[in-house]
């Protein structure tokens, strides 16, 4: 049993070639693993497709195997030829291959280190492979211990507490300005691109309305619509009513010139907070002569930089987590063999008979000489009884609710005592049944 992991991300792959990889969905992702399943040297597998990075987790018989026929696959599907994925690609195998997912998990290989959406997204990936049965206890086994890697690394660290982008900065300085809540107030945000995204997700993300202003209202509208109810979008020829009846502004688009110029702004009765995240600056700077409080990009990159250095020295301590975990699973992984798990329960009932037979020997109850009869009996006897829980041991060893069985038995009989804390541990966010269904019970986006 081996852990493979086959990798594209931002870091080795640009958005171009991501867009040839990306399993954009649920067709594409079933008929895929169906495709890697069929190979005999794959026993399951989970595919996670993000707009950042597209991994392709296994577990496999042989890793090399594997490889060549993902890497077959993945030409077929996307066009890109063998060679240049291979080229492209980062390769985990077993240790390496768990470390990378906790690590995923917990945010330290994102664009934007601690940013929490990743773990919703891996959960979201493992029910639907798991629903359609393309994944079962080995993956699950890795699933848990995830999960629980991602949790300690958020509450052992402050990894993502200060906003790292712009974008999060200017929203963050906005909710200041705002007293502590955004909650119920409304912000234009000019421009539809990645920047003007992700300060509106920000945005509503801190329960506020969103305006989305753009050249091309088309993409304002599908911008808008993406982002949900409490966005709506508006034509460029709106913009100078909007600026002066709305307290809160965030532009950030690609123009060469200033789009909002000193005699498009009027007095009004209330302060305004404006923030121009665009570089060519959008707004004119003598704007902030009529009760504008205007934040630039200068403005707002040293509280990045230093969010950026505090992330990185709490990346330090996530790190040392995701060792820790890593160890944990393959020494748990351990103790979770069958075969020795059957001997050490034999040899404690061997032990049991063999110190009762002594005992009734000392006490005059059996004559010596009887010891190897008595004992032969004795054998049979706990061979006989533990028969059935040995063959029922090794029936469940391939399903997913082998680890919760096992670990019981552990606990029951006192082997590995060690390990009998984890139970309560081994728990996932998201229940599993019996087994996989064969139907999706929930849309994925």
């Amino acid at each position: 049993m081996n852990y493979l992991i086959v990798s594209f991300s931002h870091k080795n792959s640009d958005i171009a070639t991501r867009e040839k990889i990306a399993f954009n969905s649920d067709e594409k992702k079933i008929e895929f693993s169906k495709k890697l399943l069929n190979y005999p040297e794959i026993n399951e597998v989970l595919i996670l497709s993000t707009c950042n990075r597209v991994e392709i987790f296994t577990n496999v018989k042989d890793c090399n195997d594997a490889l060549e026929h993902i890497f077959c696959e993945l030409e077929e599907f996307s066009s890109i030829p063998v060679d240049e994925l291979k080229g492209r690609a980062d390769i985990y195998e077993d240790n390496g291959a768990i470390h990378h997912i906790f690590s995923v998990a917990s945010s330290l290989d994102s664009v934007v280190i601690g940013e929490t959406q990743i773990v919703g997204q891996i959960k979201d990936a493992f029910k639907f492979c798991f629903d359609n049965g393309f994944c079962s206890q080995k993956i699950a086994r890795v699933m848990h211990h995830t999960f629980r890697c991602a949790a300690a690394v958020r509450s052992s660290t402050e990894i993502s507490s200060s906003p790292v982008s712009i974008s999060s900065v200017a929203v963050n300085k906005a909710k200041d300005l705002a007293g502590g809540s955004l909650a119920g107030f409304s912000a234009i945000v000019i421009g539809a691109g990645e920047m003007s995204r992700i300060c509106a997700e920000h945005l509503i993300k801190n329960g506020c309305n969103v305006i989305i202003i753009n050249r091309n209202i088309e993409k304002a509208e599908k911008l808008a619509k993406e982002l949900g109810e409490t966005t709506i979008a508006e034509g460029f020829d709106k913009i100078e009513s909007f600026i002066n009846k709305y307290r809160f502004l965030f532009s950030a688009t690609g123009a060469d010139n200033y789009i909002i110029k000193d005699e498009m702004v009027k007095e009004v009765d209330f302060e305004r907070c404006w923030f121009d995240i665009a570089v060519p600056r959008d707004i004119q700077e003598s704007c902030k002569e009529k009760n504008i409080n205007l934040f630039s990009v200068d403005d707002l990159k040293n509280v990045v930089s230093q969010n950026k250095a505090f992330r990185e020295k709490q990346a330090s301590v996530a790190f040392s987590i995701i060792g820790k975990f890593t160890i944990e699973f393959y020494k748990w992984l351990q103790t979770l063999q069958v075969e020795p798990i059957i001997k050490r329960m034999r040899e404690m009932a061997k032990r049991s008979a063999q110190k009762e037979l002594e005992r009734a020997i000392k006490k005059g109850y059996l004559p010596k000489e009887q010891k190897d009869e008595v004992e032969k009996i004795l054998h049979q006897a706990f061979n006989t009884f533990l028969h059935k829980p040995t063959c029922n041991l090794k029936k469940v060893a391939e399903d997913p609710e082998f680890d919760t069985i096992v670990q019981s038995f552990q606990y029951l009989f006192g082997i590995n005592e060690k390990q009998t804390k984890s139970m309560n541990m081994y728990k996932c966010e998201y229940h599993m049944e019996k087994g996989p269904t064969n139907h999706l019970t929930k849309e994925h986006k």
